[in-house]
């Protein structure tokens, strides 16, 4: 049996019909808030756990990552009984999330109108592409192609002129993973006050969009498509890396106050006389020659000469970390970001840990990701089937796993 959670959203119960990371992010976030997250898994298992390498004694890192905190279910939805399986889950289920081709689930008799008829305080939380209405909401989606059309790709890279270049995480399926847990959170809000559920649907493109926030304003103000600036801002400057004696840092001195306080600590006042740089409307204007100027400082000394330099003059400065740095920096340490799992094959592994913290309902990381079908049995017999039913399930094919 599921162990008592803790955490806001402890007594929820979640189906998870997803794959890859877009709906395994919605799942994730759910879960480090106390839902109880049945992940539903075809034979073969997600699609994640090919991913490889890497590998950890034989199990995919990736899906490790994305499905800890999650128990695992096989079932075959191409046979009858496998369908009766999920419709019985679903039937005693708060939230679905399912991130399938549009019309897939109607196909199988489990659409949200089908549902709802049965279960009408379910929750159906859909994510794809590019939403389930408008003309692309048949599409296919993939975080490539939402950052390319959401117009990330236009603004992202060294300079103008040069090939686009995507963020080098999956932004778009991150976050609409986590756009899906805030409306899965708000309907559940709802649903308790009134008892009805309801559909919440997200894509991977507005999660682009929504990233292009500055930039769509400077687009609707001037008519003109802002264009990449490597890791410059386009509102505000000095906000950018730059190169020291050994590595980069980021310098984050973009008001008017810290500007000032940036002149002091290079020795080098007279730039904020300097009436190219007098303001930031100025800097901005004359953005190119201010990093010329500036270049050249900061390579005379070393990251950590400067970063110390800077916290004495309290002006915002950080280093760029590599992954396996920000792995051991004291501050994600601190706020439990990256954690320590003991994964029953894999052994130890690490996770990323859950972003928002509660002062009193604070959920529990520790269950790492399950192996292939390793809660079938336990799940059904939360279902109601009987120990001789599980086992005709299994010896048909129908549900696979322990």
């Amino acid at each position: 049996m599921a162990e008592a959670a803790k955490g806001p959203l402890a007594g929820m119960r979640v189906i998870e019909l997803a794959h890859i990371m877009a709906g395994p992010v919605c799942g994730l976030m759910l879960a480090d808030m106390g839902a109880d997250v049945v992940k539903v898994e075809k034979p073969e298992g997600d699609d994640s756990r090919r991913f490889l390498p890497p590998d950890i004694n034989g199990e995919s890192a990736a899906f490790m990552m994305m499905n800890r905190n999650k128990r695992g279910i096989v079932l075959d939805l191409k046979s009858a009984e496998g369908k009766e399986a999920l419709r019985r889950l679903l039937l005693d289920a708060d939230v679905v999330i399912e991130n399938y081709r549009k019309g897939t689930m109607a196909k199988l008799g489990l659409g949200y109108e089908i549902l709802r008829k049965e279960n009408p305080g379910l929750i159906y939380c859909e994510i794809s592409g590019f939403g389930r209405t408008g003309p692309y909401a048949d599409r296919g989606g993939f975080d490539l192609i939402a950052q390319g059309m959401s117009g990330l790709m236009s603004i992202t890279g060294e300079g103008p002129g040069r090939p686009p270049v995507k963020v080098g995480a999956p932004v778009t399926d991150i976050t609409a993973g986590i756009l899906a847990a805030l409306g899965v959170a708000a309907a559940y809000a709802k649903r308790l006050q009134t008892g009805e559920g309801q559909r919440v649907d997200t894509s991977l493109f507005e999660a682009g969009i929504v990233h292009t926030y500055w930039q769509s304003a400077i687009a609707a103000a001037t008519g003109v498509s802002p264009e990449p600036m490597g890791s410059a801002h386009p509102l505000n400057a000095p906000y950018q890396a730059f190169q020291t004696s050994d590595g980069w840092i980021n310098v984050g001195a973009a008001n008017q106050r810290n500007w000032e306080r940036l002149a002091t600590l290079i020795e080098a006042p007279e730039l904020v006389t300097d009436p190219r740089f007098r303001s930031n409307r100025h800097r901005m204007q004359n953005l190119a020659a201010l990093e010329q100027q500036l270049a050249p400082i900061f390579r005379r000394r070393s990251t950590e000469e400067w970063l110390k330099a800077f916290a004495t003059a309290a002006v915002p400065a950080g280093p760029v970390l590599s992954i396996d740095a920000m792995h051991r920096d004291p501050q994600a340490l601190a706020r439990n970001m990256v954690l320590d799992m003991q994964h029953p094959v894999a052994g130890a592994t690490k996770a990323i840990g859950f972003p928002i913290k509660f002062s009193t309902t604070q959920g529990e990381t520790g269950r790492p990701a399950p192996v292939l079908g390793e809660h079938t049995r336990e799940i059904l017999d939360e279902a109601g089937y009987a120990g001789e039913e599980i086992d005709v399930l299994f010896s048909s094919g129908a549900a696979q796993g322990r």
